[in-house]
């Protein structure tokens, strides 16, 4: 198992492009247009926060679907 805690390195590569999609989807839901372009430095950390974890919700809802067979 990996221990770096706090690293985003992407396990499958070829999702890069859909997830940065699903991230500026989610970004543009919550109220923060342009998200791709912004700098996130400038967010507070509760609005970067909302989008990774509305990410992760949604990632986790498609992957017990998936289990599930739905």
């Amino acid at each position: 198992m990996n221990n770096n805690s706090g690293s985003n390195n992407i396990v499958v590569p070829e999702a890069k492009q859909a997830l940065n999609q699903m991230k500026t989807e989610i970004a543009n839901e919550l109220g923060l247009a342009n998200y791709e372009s912004m700098d996130k430095g400038n967010l507070t950390a509760r609005q970067n926060g909302y989008v990774g974890g509305y990410m992760t919700k949604k990632l986790v809802e498609m992957a017990q679907r998936q289990m599930s067979g739905k």
